[in-house]
């Protein structure tokens, strides 16, 4: 297994742990990452806010692997994404792609419905307010 995949692979078991630091570490400080459809994020902190602000409140994350691919530098993941909120898990299908430089994740972009995405948060927050 090439060094860059296993890198990603174990960017996302830090995700199914939510162990941020591991997260954070995994990439570089100039890290470009964009959540396509919403807008991208440039550098680490604008990262760090775009997780710690996104209201989500998830307490648990489980990150699922159908394929991998890596080539050099570069590793392609179909993934599901699920996450626990309020007690209820939503899950999203996502493509990602990721770039390494040097050991760490430089350029990371996941593609994903986010009418899929929005349609689940909103009944698992409304869902837990009845």
């Amino acid at each position: 297994m090439s060094d860059s995949k296993q890198q990603v692979l174990a960017f996302i078991d830090a995700w199914n742990r939510l162990d941020y630091d591991a997260i954070y570490a995994a990439m570089t400080d100039d890290i470009f990452y964009h959540n396509i459809p919403m807008e991208p994020c440039v550098g680490i902190e604008a990262v760090r806010g775009f997780f710690e602000g996104s209201g989500m409140g998830s307490d648990g994350a489980e990150w699922i692997v159908h394929h991998v691919v890596a080539e050099g530098e570069i590793v392609l993941t179909e993934r599901t994404d699920k996450f626990r909120i309020n007690g209820q898990w939503i899950a999203i299908r996502v493509m990602g792609t990721f770039e390494m430089r040097d050991g760490k994740i430089a350029k990371w972009r996941d593609y994903f419905d986010l009418a899929e995405f929005q349609n689940q948060l909103a009944a698992t927050i409304g869902g837990s307010a009845a």
